[in-house]
């Protein structure tokens, strides 16, 4: 085995910095519940945007998606098609945005020690963002696979540059190091 080295520092501003940080690092929870808050607000704006944490755009809606999801009596005319607010949701229809945007809505942060969990508590949310291929999941009581069709990943939750800049500004701001 080697020897250890020991480094005396003599630097009284490094000294300072690095108490700050060990006091900031005793109780970390408040650092990371606003990191939290600025990661849920960030991973929802992706909603908003239909991108990736690289920025990436996510694949669009399939045909069949869409047509599902405009096949409701109030969005048709009496002849069968679109109506104009059909129309508008056609054209505003966005990935992983449904009719409920139930999974938009409920990305949330958790602290569990001083560990910090980013996501979202819908059942749907991992085939979402990690995408999953026809009959991942097996067969429904009629043998038709699940899901149906395949899903492409559309990754929402993860750490955008932007994202990494505010997480620094955070810590800085908590161990007050400038």
């Amino acid at each position: 085995m080697a020897d250890l080295i020991a480094v005396k520092i003599d630097d009284r501003r490094v000294q300072e910095v690095l108490k700050r940080m060990e006091t900031a690092l005793a109780n970390p929870r408040p650092m990371l519940a606003e990191i939290g808050e600025d990661l849920a607000a960030s991973t929802k704006q992706r909603f908003d945007t239909g991108t990736a944490p690289d920025g990436q755009p996510w694949a669009p809606n399939s045909a069949t998606t869409m047509a599902r999801f405009l096949d409701r009596k109030e969005l048709k005319t009496k002849k069968g098609k679109l109506n104009a607010r059909g129309k508008r949701l056609e054209a505003g229809k966005k990935p992983l945005i449904g009719r409920s945007k139930q999974l938009a809505h409920t990305i949330t942060y958790l602290l569990r020690g001083n560990t910090l969990l980013v996501g979202s508590p819908m059942i749907y949310a991992a085939t979402q963002q990690f995408g999953a291929e026809e009959g991942a999941f097996g067969a429904d009581k009629r043998g038709h696979p699940i899901p149906w069709g395949d899903i492409p990943a559309r990754p929402f939750l993860g750490i955008s540059d932007s994202d990494s800049r505010s997480i620094l500004e955070i810590a800085r701001r908590y161990m007050k190091v400038p």
